[in-house]
């Protein structure tokens, strides 16, 4: 960099600072003209490998470069003009360079956190293998704001400021935007709560016996959670409402359950013994059908119209269309049990008694031997 002020310098008696500025503007658009074809390139073909790691520095580099480039550039431009102008606005060229510098590189940082953590996540997926979404999320929020915090103590650093003094007036501070921020707070510590007990993850199904809240987690966030019900509408959540509500995970159920009654004719009470075997029977040999899990086939009730026995039994997939199926089969079966048996499914049924005296023909009622007035 001192070669080439030194260089500049020498130009002054050939055509004066005018010129000076002008061919560091020009060398700027160069430099900047160049280094975005070759970043561009570097990043075409790095995405064809297999290595999910250069891509990513190459990407995140690209943009911090070139505000990078016209910062410097700028920077000599202005304290060319400052030698000549003696202005006391150029005094500040310095330290908003120094602040650029800085925020160029975390600029670069916080692109190359988050770019590694696509990368992550899409090469997990692409292998095969298992990824937890909610961890990785949760560690690139963290190393992003790490790196947010540094980044602005070290432009109080650069600018004069000292950091022990920023440090305990921030201490003092912490009251009052505590009480100032108390919901914001609340829910940055409930989404903390969240990264750390893990009720659920990215992509899982919730719901809220507590609240009207169901539906397919989408993102956690530090203050918010966004949840997709099922109607597709997004709900934004609050995270501190999850530290004061019972939650719901049937995406972690081990099992789904079938639990329903079945009702046969009073007139096939003699065939239910026989019914409830075979249901039992062909429940323990389903093959969807987990025979570990409590499996009971029990007549249970007198029904007002029909002697009922109920099935209470668990599927092995916890998929839920799956699951359909599954209980749609076992269901066609239990009726094709029941029909085989010679006996019927009962519907409500009532039963009329007419008193002594009185018959029924197609005219209506009589009285026995006599005829409809």
């Amino acid at each position: 960099m001192q070669e080439v002020w030194t260089w500049l310098q020498s130009v002054q008696g050939e055509g004066g600072w005018v010129v000076q500025v002008f061919l560091v503007v020009l060398a700027t658009l160069l430099l900047n003209f160049v280094a975005r074809i070759v970043l561009n390139r570097l990043y075409a073909k790095l995405e064809k490998t297999h290595n999910p790691w250069d891509d990513a520095l190459v990407d995140a580099v690209r943009v911090p470069a070139t505000f990078l480039i016209w910062l410097v550039g700028i920077a000599f431009a202005a304290e060319i003009v400052r030698q000549e102008a003696h202005a006391t606005i150029f005094d500040a060229v310095a330290p908003v360079r120094d602040v650029g510098v800085i925020v160029a590189i975390a600029w670069f940082l916080i692109r190359l956190v988050k770019r590694v953590q696509t990368n992550i996540l899409h090469h997990r997926l692409r292998e095969g293998q298992p990824v937890d979404q909610t961890t990785v999320d949760a560690i690139g929020k963290l190393v992003r704001a790490s790196i947010l915090i540094t980044s602005g103590l070290v432009i109080l650093q650069t600018l004069g400021f000292s950091i022990s003094g920023v440090l305990a007036f921030g201490g003092i501070g912490g009251l009052a935007v505590g009480f100032a921020a108390k919901d914001l707070l609340a829910n940055f510590f409930g989404g903390l709560m969240v990264y750390l007990d893990r009720p659920f993850s990215v992509g899982e199904w919730v719901r809220s016996p507590d609240r009207n809240i169901e539906g397919t987690v989408e993102e956690i966030g530090w203050r918010l959670t966004r949840i997709r019900t099922f109607d597709k509408r997004p709900l934004y959540v609050p995270n501190a409402t999850f530290a004061s509500i019972a939650v719901e995970n049937p995406s972690r159920m081990s099992h789904r359950r079938i639990y329903e009654t079945i009702g046969v004719r009073y007139d096939d009470a003699h065939k239910v013994r026989a019914i409830v075997a075979d249901v039992k029977d062909m429940l323990n040999e389903h093959p969807e059908i987990d025979p570990s899990q409590t499996l009971i086939v029990n007549f249970n009730k007198f029904a007002a119209s029909s002697l009922d026995f109920f099935v209470y039994t668990f599927t092995r997939t916890i998929n839920w269309i799956h699951y359909h199926e599954v209980k749609e089969d076992v269901l066609l079966k239990i009726l094709d049990i029941v029909e085989r048996h010679g006996a019927e499914v009962a519907f409500p049924t009532s039963t009329v008694h007419l008193p002594d005296g009185l018959r029924v023909d197609a005219a209506g009622l009589v009285p026995a031997g006599g005829e409809k007035g």
